[in-house]
């Protein structure tokens, strides 16, 4: 049997890094993926899927993308259900992310370093 997922989309805001109480990195990102076809009324849709980051790629994610960075996500789908506040069974579908790609041509960092360097020349 096999369970991997690779989407391809931008990020709906900048990636936040947590730490477990073992110490280990985690982030919850957002990915939004256009469809490549067109629905009834002859738009394109979006899909916003819900994904979890682990360890090193949960810190580098962070340290290297914000908000609309293109990223590519290989892993695997989960699926967990739990009892809401109002005693209703959630269930939820999230990506566990087992590897990611930056394919923006500009890192955080470069986008940080020419903010910098242009309000310097403006002095």
């Amino acid at each position: 049997m096999i369970n991997q997922v690779t989407l391809v989309g931008r990020l709906t805001k900048d990636p936040e890094v947590r730490y477990t109480p073992e110490g280990k990195a985690v982030a919850n990102v957002t990915l939004a993926v256009s469809r490549n076809f067109r629905d009834q009324s002859g738009e394109y849709k979006t899909d916003f899927v819900y994904c979890i980051l682990w360890g090193r790629q949960a810190e580098n994610t962070a340290l290297y993308c914000s908000k609309g960075s293109i990223v590519g996500i290989t892993g695997r789908i989960s699926t967990r259900k739990y009892e809401n506040a109002e005693q209703k069974m959630v269930y939820t579908t999230e990506i566990i992310a087992e590897n990611v790609q930056f394919l923006d041509r500009k890192r955080k960092e470069e986008e940080t370093a020419e903010i910098v360097q242009t309000e310097e020349c403006e002095m």
